[in-house]
């Protein structure tokens, strides 16, 4: 099954954050994102496997 969201944690207020998945962007991504909760923005490096399997890193900027 192909997840079509994943969740990071925010690296300034620790909540939990999920954001969509654009698997037309390639199978490697990043971008920042604002949290929605404190504004702070992260790093969200995305990596997409063969399978379809997501994994998610985040970072403060």
């Amino acid at each position: 099954m192909i997840q079509d969201d994943a969740p990071y944690i925010c690296g300034n207020c620790g909540e939990e954050i999920v954001v969509p998945i654009d698997f037309s962007a390639g199978p490697t991504q990043q971008y920042t994102e604002d949290c929605p909760v404190c504004c702070c923005a992260n790093l969200l490096r995305i990596e997409i496997g063969q399978e379809g399997e997501v994994s998610i890193e985040s970072a403060l900027e």
